[in-house]
């Protein structure tokens, strides 16, 4: 792609632009070059640029240009440190997907349930249990993990792990990720440096193999789309491209358990925002709206966590969290609900996921709201179960695998691999005949609701789909949407609706009014997501 040349000198930043709707790749480029930045990169597919510019004044004079939308930093990618640390990882995970025994054929494969799995209590509440007996998943069906990355050596992913349709979209930020741990800056797929990702697509797919622990749907197949940092910052570009990606190659649902930073809410025209940043946010929302609406238009389920900020999305309070990047740059910024956005939950074509704890409450910290809840699922709610044994402890939470060098990292195992004794409760080990060994520990947020959610969408495509769809098998989104939602297990708001979390420690902040009737409701949605009546339900359209 040919583009106007600027002084190098006067190109010390990368930016990401956004073209106007109907600008011609020739017409935004000129734009770029009149503006005084020069583009190194493209993802045509949303018109999105990688713009090398003046350090200031390139967001304002992109933002004048009327073939662009605007401009917004792309954070900076460090160099890589001298000594770099084995690449090892890559090697193990790509080992232990060959020892791992593989599943074929094309009929919907039934499963048991795995040694750890009864302390899987979300996996008994949206009835994978009963689901697995009648389809466990096709392993035609993709599930994208839009996060940190996916440890692939772990026994209960290696069976499950798609290695030719995963990538990594997120080089390493040495101000945040720490130094690179190999030249490229770009970890290998198969790994997982920030640990997310990986409990993610534990609690969509693991494998039911025996061992550890399974997931919803546990023959599905699990595609790595590495969009966030080791650190856990996921910003525009990776995830666009990771979005792009998906849609082009055919993955059947994506699931995405962040929102794009620095702005929990990106607002068109904020007053308490400078103009440059009001451009920002104007970019950033017009980056995700496309980039959402062209993986549903392509076949992708979206589906996505609600957000873990105890607010009803619909009347947002202050943001008092943004920017977060760079760091202790945040201030109070009021929010107009009809003019911001959290994404990518309250982005188009997204299912919007709030969490649960083991009582079936709402958690404490989860987001609600008739104006974008789809549906509910467990998330994990450690304050659950006030006047019983289980008040807060760790069973409350979510169990799904984790890496052993983020727990190394982390403290609660030791550098020979075993599991220190204070932390028994919280992590576990399991080895394999082989001697490859998994690792598994408990987290709680709306992270961990949506990929209950997502299993139950991979479930509905297996049992569901079509011979007839794009790339030989796959369900139209919308018709995944429509069963998720009707068979979802219908829960009324609790009464009095008024819920206050006072009693377990928390401020009047938290208090939550469920709005709505027993159909549809801010807590739950059209309900707890069901895999059971997901993988039993007749469609209408399948008797046509």
């Amino acid at each position: 792609m040919s583009a106007p040349a600027v002084a190098e000198a006067t190109a010390t930043t990368q930016y990401t632009v956004i073209a106007a709707d109907n600008a011609s790749v020739a017409e935004a480029t000129a734009a770029i070059g009149k503006a005084g930045g020069k583009v190194v990169g493209s993802n045509d597919a949303v018109g999105m640029y990688t713009v090398l510019a003046p350090q200031n004044g390139f967001i304002e004079k992109a933002g004048s240009q009327a073939r662009l939308v605007g401009a917004t930093h792309k954070v900076a990618i460090g160099k890589a440190p001298r000594k770099e640390r084995p690449g090892n990882a890559e090697r193990e995970a790509q080992q232990a997907a060959k020892a791992a025994k593989k599943g074929g054929g094309t009929k919907p494969a039934t499963a048991g349930m795995d040694p750890l799995d009864d302390k899987l209590w979300g996996l008994t509440t949206v009835r994978s249990d009963k689901a697995r007996k009648v389809n466990a998943g096709d392993k035609r069906v993709t599930v994208g993990i839009l996060d940190t990355g996916v440890d692939a050596s772990n026994p209960d992913i290696a069976p499950n792990f798609n290695w030719a349709l995963s990538k990594n979209f997120a080089p390493d930020v040495v101000d945040i990720d720490g130094p690179c741990e190999v030249a490229s800056c770009l970890d290998p797929v198969g790994t997982d440096d920030g640990g997310h990702g990986t409990h993610v697509a534990g609690t969509i797919g693991a494998a039911a193999n025996g061992f550890g622990v399974s997931g919803v749907a546990p023959n599905v197949s699990l595609v790595e789309l590495k969009g966030g940092q080791d650190s856990g910052y996921f910003f525009l570009e990776p995830t666009v491209n990771a979005l792009v990606h998906a849609a082009d190659h055919g993955i059947d649902v994506v699931n995405m358990s962040f929102y794009v930073d620095p702005w929990l809410y990106n607002c068109v025209a904020n007053p308490a925002d400078s103009p440059a940043q009001q451009a920002e946010q104007r970019t950033t929302i017009k980056a995700m709206f496309r980039a959402l609406t062209y993986a549903h238009l392509k076949g992708v389920t979206l589906v996505s966590a609600m957000g873990n900020n105890h607010e009803d999305k619909g009347k947002p309070r202050t943001d008092i969290s943004s920017p977060d990047y760079p760091a202790d740059t945040a201030y109070d910024r009021p929010v107009d609900n009809s003019t911001c956005w959290d994404l990518p939950a309250e982005g188009p074509f997204v299912i919007g996921v709030s969490a649960l704890g083991p009582s079936l409450n709402k958690a404490d910290y989860s987001d609600y709201g008739l104006e974008r809840i789809g549906v509910s699922a467990p998330g994990g709610y450690f304050r659950d179960g006030l006047g019983t044994d289980t008040y807060r402890s760790v069973g409350n939470e979510i169990l799904s695998t984790y890496p052993k060098k983020v727990l190394q990292e982390e403290g609660s195992v030791d550098a020979a691999g075993n599991v220190l004794p204070e932390f028994a409760d919280s992590v576990f080990k399991q080895c394999n005949a082989v001697g490859q060994c998994g690792y598994y520990t408990y987290l709680q947020g709306t992270s961990m609701a949506s990929p209950h959610a997502a299993g139950v969408a991979a479930l509905i495509v297996s049992a569901h789909g079509s011979k007839q769809g794009r790339n030989g098998f796959g369900l139209e989104p919308w018709k995944v949407e429509y069963l998720l939602y009707s068979t979802a297990a219908e829960h009324a708001c609790p009464n009095p609706p008024l819920v206050s979390y006072v009693n377990v420690g928390r401020s009047t902040e938290f208090d939550a009014l469920c709005e709505g009737g027993p159909h549809f409701n801010g807590f739950y949605g059209h309900g707890i997501v069901d895999a059971y009546a997901a993988v039993t339900a007749h469609a209408w359209w399948e008797h046509h």
